[in-house]
């Protein structure tokens, strides 16, 4: 399962560090991330609040889930926009 991160701070951390142990996780990523996140995730350069953004590089990167960490994303409709894109 590919993963993305959204996110940069202690929580998303946090979370990159729970995903990166699980066996069903063949490949994480991040955006934006941060220094600490970048050694267990791939990170990528974006903003989690553009949902355009954030739904084509998703799309690239081939995506199954996306865990959203701050909620500046949800009040922009990252959320809305992944689930109408089937991510």
């Amino acid at each position: 399962m590919r993963i993305m991160v959204l996110g940069g701070g202690g929580r998303e951390h946090a979370i990159v560090h729970a995903f990166s142990k699980s066996r069903i996780v063949t490949k994480l990523h991040c955006c934006p991330g941060n220094p600490g996140i970048s050694k267990l995730a791939a990170c990528h350069a974006g903003n989690p609040s553009d949902p355009f953004q954030m739904t084509a590089l998703c799309k690239r990167l081939d995506i199954d889930l996306v865990f959203i960490g701050p909620e500046a994303p949800l009040v922009a409709g990252t959320a809305d926009a992944l689930r109408d894109a089937g991510i």
